[in-house]
């Protein structure tokens, strides 16, 4: 497990107009692992995680102070933001395919960046399908519609189409909450399989998600990091008492 920092994160400040959601954020995400956020409801675990790829770019009245780099770079004041998100793909709570086939939506990021021909985005397609270890299930359905597989499929057709734009880093914000234990599971050794070639960061309510696939843990609670350390270091012998709380059930 390499420990090179592929984020760093300095003095983060996000509001919402007046509200502040985010308070002075310091973290340094390393690459090549995978790093949860857990914390209750609406204490910015998913917001923190939405400004690394700046999708909170798109919200009305959004103000951002502080720095978040990226391999060295500045991702707010040197990156362009299409860019950004190219290297930095997003998988959203609810399984989201789009309505076209389980080919096209794979296809759908490759044919944007220029690639037109067949056999080129054939390629591509069933590499992203196997990576997301669902190839074998719909390789005969794949001029079928991705919404009419199941949940856990289309979440899985979901991570193929993150995959076969080659981003960096993937983001997963609760990608198993609307899913059953089966598919969880298959999601969660999926993600086990692909920081092998990738930075995952992971949103999840679900701790034991949390303590069963990341390497580190950051534990949120009203829009600030309380600890952020070793996952097994965070579980085990958390050193301040509200992650110790949180952890075993207390509140939250």
């Amino acid at each position: 497990m390499s420990d090179i920092t592929k984020f760093s994160v300095s003095d983060l400040n996000l509001f919402y107009g007046s509200f502040q959601a985010l308070k002075n954020i310091n973290m340094e995400i390393p690459k090549g692992q995978i790093t949860a956020f857990i914390g209750p409801s609406g204490c910015g675990k998913s917001t923190f995680l939405k400004t690394i790829n700046r999708m909170n770019d798109l919200i009305e009245g959004v103000k951002i102070t502080g720095e978040i780099t990226m391999d060295g770079v500045d991702i707010y004041k040197d990156m362009d933001a299409i860019k950004l998100r190219t290297r930095v793909g997003m998988v959203f709570q609810q399984p989201n395919p789009f309505p076209m086939s389980i080919y096209d939506n794979v296809a759908y990021g490759p044919r944007i960046h220029g690639i037109r021909k067949k056999n080129a985005l054939d390629e591509i397609v069933e590499k992203s399908l196997k990576q997301a270890a669902i190839w074998d299930e719909v390789k005969d359905k794949l001029k079928k519609s991705a919404l009419a597989v199941s949940g856990g499929q289309q979440q899985r057709i979901c991570i193929a189409r993150t995959l076969a734009i080659e981003p960096e880093v993937i983001l997963m914000d609760e990608p198993t909450s609307a899913l059953d234990p089966i598919s969880t599971l298959k999601i969660e050794d999926l993600a086990t399989e692909l920081k092998q070639f990738y930075t995952i960061i992971i949103v999840t309510h679900n701790m034991q998600q949390a303590g069963r696939i990341s390497d580190k843990t950051a534990f949120f609670l009203t829009g600030e990091v309380i600890e952020y350390g070793e996952t097994e270091q965070i579980f085990n012998k958390p050193r301040n008492k509200k992650t110790e709380d949180y952890i075993t059930g207390r509140f939250g």
